[in-house]
């Protein structure tokens, strides 16, 4: 069976995932991205109002007949989202929430300790079975999936073997992408890639890092320098890394970095072209 999350689909092959954020509740919208190019779309409630109903709705508006009829129950465009809380709060009920909604994904701000990354994941995990091979960390996610399954269009039990963190379970369909995006996350991040097992994506985000630095968002030599270190650490680690920062000014620089997940502007037809030419997909 094909996977039902795109965006693993193509890192898993070696490509670059192009994935915007979208703001959830506007029907519109949703509608858009069901029918957009890209491999996944990541709503924001961070720095958007956290609203689990409008979440839901805004995922049922990207389901299509026709194209369920065509291409089977794994969607286009795979929803996913992040989350308002940072790393420090371990508020892990939020992403029980999202991921009993039915989100293929979670983008998690402001993870700075191995601690941060650890709690994170084990509230998106549910327990394994007895003997598994990636039963540990011990998973926290409670039992309530009624909605999850039915959005995924799978059994109970299709759920449970495939509602798991990608690449700690191989055949998971949920990406974890952990956001380094401060002074403390960069410094630490040696150490949360040891803790951590199989991570699913570090985004690098320059833009905190920037405020971090003392920068006030603003682009700077220091800046880059945190963000190509970062970088370095997960390619000594095998993991795949992102950027939320992206342009036709550095497109073609962060494609040459080996950077696995791109978010794109929403809508720069444009930039996705020459993104999707730079990357060897067009």
């Amino acid at each position: 069976m094909p996977r039902l999350n795109k965006v693993i689909e193509v890192m898993e092959q070696g490509k670059v995932a192009f994935v915007p954020l979208g703001t959830a509740g506007s029907i519109g919208e949703a509608q858009w991205f069901a029918d957009s190019p890209y491999d996944g779309v990541i709503y924001d409630m961070e720095h958007n109002p956290y609203n689990p109903e409008t979440l839901r709705l805004t995922l049922q508006f990207m389901l299509s007949r026709r194209q369920i009829a065509e291409r089977g129950i794994a969607p286009a465009v795979a929803p996913m989202v992040r989350i308002p809380v940072n790393g420090r709060e371990n508020n892990n009920w939020i992403i029980k929430q999202v991921l009993d909604i039915g989100v293929f994904g979670i983008l998690l701000p402001m993870i700075n300790t191995p601690d941060d990354a650890l709690s994170a994941l084990m509230a998106a995990r549910y327990i394994q079975a007895q003997g598994a091979p990636d039963r540990l960390p011990v998973g926290r996610r409670g039992h309530s999936p009624n909605i999850a399954v039915r959005y995924w269009g799978v059994s109970q039990p299709e759920y449970f073997a495939k509602a798991d963190v990608w690449p700690l379970d191989p055949a998971g369909e949920i990406l974890l992408m952990m956001q380094c995006e401060t002074q403390e996350s960069v410094k630490n991040l040696r150490d949360i890639l040891r803790a951590m097992p199989k991570p699913g994506l570090i985004l690098i985000s320059e833009g905190d890092l920037s405020v971090s630095l003392g920068y006030g968002g603003d682009p700077h030599a220091e800046v880059d320098a945190a963000v190509q270190e970062a970088a370095q650490i997960c390619r000594e680690f095998g993991v795949p890394y992102g950027s939320p920062q992206v342009s036709m000014a550095n497109i073609e620089q962060r494609i040459a970095d080996g950077f696995s997940m791109l978010n794109l502007p929403m809508r720069d037809m444009a930039l996705y072209r020459r993104a999707m030419e730079l990357a060897g997909r067009a």
